[in-house]
């Protein structure tokens, strides 16, 4: 089992880095990086600093910043190599229809159950269509993640496909880390967690269309 806070790095990941020509020391010391941030969100949210990461990493804080300008840039890497495990997942799946969007969906909680109690500190200010609108480098992968998986779901439930940034933004909302850890939290096992909330979600796709 994967430590909650590490963001794992595929060998084929490090091999494509060193391949662009970055030395494999590099690549070392951004994964040590990139897991002391899981870590420090997972433990001391309220101490993120780049100092703090740097220690965490065994780094010094003059390497820190060599690899990442700002904690901001770092959370920003750290969130997004989340998001590309699922949006590779989800570009794999051989399925269609509903279960290609279920199955997309019981990877997510995967990753929440993992990362979540790290992701959930990572918040931004702006709403989830403004930042769709604007092409925010991180809402971009979540879009390329779920745009088939909804797109067949729509189909299935004869939604036009004028309704997708919506359906994408009611997503966002229903199946956000917070809100599934927290209904985990109360005692509701996983698997009955998420097919309630796929349920709801394909009903609220209908009303959205329907209103």
């Amino acid at each position: 089992m994967r430590h909650p806070g590490r963001l794992p790095l595929t060998v084929k990941n490090e091999e494509q880095g060193a391949g662009r020509g970055m030395r494999r020391d590099a690549v070392r010391n951004r994964r040590k990086l990139l897991e002391a941030v899981g870590e420090a969100l997972r433990t001391e949210p309220g101490a993120m600093t780049m100092a703090v990461i740097a220690e965490r990493a065994n780094l010094s804080l003059a390497t820190a910043y060599r690899y990442f300008p700002s904690v901001e840039e770092l959370l920003k890497a750290y969130l997004l190599g989340v998001i590309v495990q699922l949006r590779n997942y989800s570009h794999d799946c051989p399925k269609t229809g509903p279960d290609l969007f279920e199955e997309v969906v019981r990877e997510w909680a995967r990753l929440v159950r993992s990362y979540g109690p790290a992701m959930v500190q990572i918040r931004s200010r702006t709403g989830f269509l403004a930042r769709l609108r604007d092409n925010d480098e991180v809402i971009t992968p979540v879009r390329d993640a779920w745009e088939r998986p909804i797109r067949s779901v729509m189909r299935h439930l004869n939604v036009p496909d004028e309704h997708f940034d919506h359906a994408l933004f009611l997503y966002n909302a229903m199946f956000d880390p917070r809100e599934i850890l927290d209904l985990i939290s109360t005692g509701l096992p996983e698997e009955e967690a998420i097919s309630r909330l796929t349920a709801a979600y394909y009903g609220a796709l209908q009303g959205w269309a329907g209103a």
